[in-house]
C-alpha cells in the first residue's frame, strides 16, 4: 500500500483530531525537535522544555493508540535540524507517495510549508487543525466592508453564533453582553488566594540537551520541579482545578496584580490551549456547566469574563493575524527605536512593579494578562522601545507565546504600532493605575505620587512625556482628548519639569 507521511507541529498536539480517529499503518506521522525552532527567536529555557515534553508525551500516546510515529529528538544523529530536510528524508527512506500537514498558525511556518510542498514530486495536502471556533478567513470576512474592526461587535456574533451564554431568544444571560466593569477589582482579601496547580517533573535530560547542543535562552528553570502541564491529561486537570476553586473569583480579580502571588485566579489554561492539549470548546462548555451548577457560589460576571477572553478575544487576536500579516510585523506607527534596557534578561531593575513583572515573567515563564499589558508593555511603550524586541523578547520568554497571539496582543494592543487596529487607544498609565490594582508601590525606592523632583515614579514623567511627544499623531483620537486638555492647562514650569525629569530617565535607562 502506499504510505503517506503525516507532519505534527509542536503546537499541534491534538487527540481530537480527525486524523486519529482511526489507526492505518500505512499512515506515519512525524513529529521533530529541531534548532530551526530553537534559533528564530531567543526563547525562554522552560518555554522550549515545555514544547519537547509536551511533543514527547503526545507521541507516545499516538504510540499506545497503535499509530506509527516518527519521532526526532533535538540530538539524534539522523537529525537534519530543519523541518525541510528532515521531510525529505524521511518521504525518500519511506517512499512515501503523500505528504499532508494542518495548517500552522504561524505565517512564517505556512510559507515554509508551501515551498516545502512546491518542491515535493508527490502529492501533498492540508487540513485545518480542528481547534478553533472560527477559520482563519473568518474575522476578514466579518469586518468585510466595515470602517474599523471591533473585538465587541465580533464576540456578541460569535456568542449568538455559537449559543453561548445567550437565551432562546439569543439574548444575553444577565441582560449584558459584557461584565468588564466589574471585573476591575484590586484585591481586597475578601476571598482567599489558592496556589496554582503545578506539576513537578524531572526534566534534567532535556536540560542537558539543551546545553550539550549549544542552545541559546534565557529565564530560569528548577529541572526536578517543572511545573508545566504536558500531557492532555494534566491539562483537563488544570481546567477542572479552575472550574472548581478559582472561577468564582476569576472576573473580580481578573485585572488584580499582587507581589506575593503570581497567578491569583487566573486559569493558567493557555498554555495547554495553545498547544491544543485542550480545545477552546471544552473549555468554555467546561466553564459554563461548573456555573450552571454552582450560581448560588459563581455569578455571571466571572464566567462572562472568562468566555470573553477565549471565544471573543483569542480568536479575533488570530483572525487579525491572518488578515493583516505579513505586514503587521514591520508596523511601527509611533517610529520606536529605542533598545530594551538589559534587565528585561535578567530582573536587575529597581521599580518595584517592574522587578516583581519581569522576575514572574524570568522565574516562571508566565505573567498574567495586565502584568504584560499594564505594567511591561507600558513601559516599553513609554520608553519608545523597538517594536521588533518588544515582539521578540515576549514570543521568547512566555510558555504559552505562539505569534498568532503574540505579536497582535503585543505589537498591536501593547505597542500601538499599527496605529490603532487592535486597540482604539495606546495602552499607557501613570504609577496611579498601577498603584490602583497592585501592592506593587508599597516599599519602592521611588514615589508614585511625584511627576518630577527625587525620586519620582518614572512612570509619571514618561507617561506624560508620552503624550506630548505624540502629539501630533494622537491629539485627535477622540478617547484621549481629555489628556491634551489636561496638559493644555498645565503651566510650562511643570511641562518642562516632567520633559527634563523623563530624559533623565530615558538617557539612563539600564539603572533605573
Amino acid at each position: 500500500m502506499a504510505k503517506t507521511l503525516r507532519l505534527i507541529l509542536g503546537d499541534q498536539l491534538s487527540h481530537q483530531h480527525s486524523w486519529f480517529s482511526k489507526k492505518d499503518d500505512d499512515i506515519i506521522y512525524i513529529i521533530m525537535e529541531v534548532i530551526q525552532e530553537q534559533s528564530y527567536v531567543k526563547h525562554h529555557i522552560q518555554k522550549i522544555v515545555g514544547f519537547f515534553m509536551a511533543m514527547r508525551n503526545f507521541a507516545e500516546e499516538l504510540k499506545k493508540e497503535d499509530h506509527q510515529i516518527i519521532y526526532y529528538k533535538l540530538d539524534d544523529k539522523s537529525n537534519l535540524q530543519s523541518f525541510k530536510e528532515n521531510i525529505q528524508q524521511e518521504i525518500k527512506k519511506l517512499s512515501a507517495q503523500k505528504f499532508e500537514y494542518q495548517l500552522p498558525d504561524e505565517y512564517r511556518l505556512d510559507e515554509q510549508l508551501k515551498e516545502i510542498c512546491k518542491e515535493l514530486e508527490i502529492r501533498y495536502s492540508v487540513i485545518d487543525t480542528e481547534h478553533f471556533y472560527t477559520n482563519r478567513e473568518d474575522v476578514k470576512d466579518f469586518f468585510s466592508g466595515k470602517k474599523q474592526y471591533l473585538m465587541e461587535t465580533f464576540y456578541r456574533d460569535m456568542r449568538k453564533k455559537h449559543h453561548i451564554l445567550v437565551n432562546k431568544n439569543l439574548e444575553p444571560f444577565g441582560d449584558k453582553w459584557n461584565f468588564d466593569h466589574e471585573n476591575r477589582k484590586k484585591y481586597d482579601g475578601k476571598y482567599p488566594l489558592k496556589a496554582p496547580l503545578l506539576f513537578k517533573k524531572e526534566v534534567s535530560e532535556i536540560v542537558k540537551l539543551l546545553n550539550d547542543k549549544k542552545v541559546q535562552y534565557f529565564g530560569n528553570i528548577k529541572p526536578k520541579e517543572f511545573p508545566y502541564p504536558t500531557s492532555r491529561k494534566e491539562a483537563l486537570e488544570i481546567l477542572y482545578y479552575f472550574c472548581e476553586e478559582l472561577l468564582p473569583n476569576f472576573g473580580r480579580y481578573e485585572d488584580a496584580m499582587l507581589k506575593e502571588h503570581h497567578t491569583l485566579f487566573h486559569s493558567c489554561l493557555s498554555f495547554s490551549l495553545n498547544l491544543k492539549m485542550i480545545s477552546p470548546k471544552e473549555v468554555v462548555e467546561q466553564v459554563i456547566n461548573t456555573w450552571q451548577a454552582n450560581k448560588e457560589e459563581i455569578d455571571i460576571a466571572q464566567v462572562e469574563g472568562f468566555v470573553r477572553q477565549v471565544i471573543g478575544w483569542r480568536e479575533y487576536m488570530r483572525g487579525i493575524y491572518w488578515d493583516q500579516m505579513p505586514d503587521f510585523a514591520t508596523k511601527n506607527y509611533l517610529n520606536n527605536d529605542r533598545d530594551l534596557p538589559p534587565w528585561f534578561w535578567d530582573g536587575k531593575v529597581k521599580m518595584n512593579c517592574l522587578k516583581y513583572c519581569i522576575n514572574n515573567s524570568l522565574d516562571h515563564s508566565y505573567a498574567h494578562h495586565i502584568q504584560r499589558l499594564m505594567v511591561i508593555g507600558n513601559f516599553a511603550l513609554l520608553i519608545g522601545a523597538k517594536p521588533d524586541e518588544v515582539d521578540n523578547w515576549y514570543l521568547g520568554v512566555y510558555a504559552d507565546a505562539v505569534e498568532w497571539v503574540q505579536i497582535t496582543n503585543t505589537r498591536g494592543m501593547s505597542q500601538f504600532a499599527d496605529g490603532g487596529l487592535i486597540g482604539s487607544k495606546p495602552y499607557v498609565a501613570s504609577a496611579n493605575y498601577i498603584n490602583k490594582m497592585s501592592n506593587y508601590c508599597k516599599g519602592c525606592s521611588y514615589d508614585k505620587d511625584k511627576r518630577h523632583g527625587e525620586n519620582a515614579c518614572p512612570f509619571n514623567s514618561l507617561y506624560w512625556n508620552f503624550y506630548i511627544k505624540h502629539e501630533d499623531q494622537l491629539k485627535k483620537n477622540p478617547r484621549i482628548g481629555m489628556m491634551y486638555r489636561l496638559i493644555d492647562k498645565m503651566e510650562k514650569s511643570e511641562i518642562d519639569a516632567i520633559l527634563k525629569q523623563s530624559d533623565i530617565y530615558l538617557s539612563n535607562l539600564p539603572s533605573l
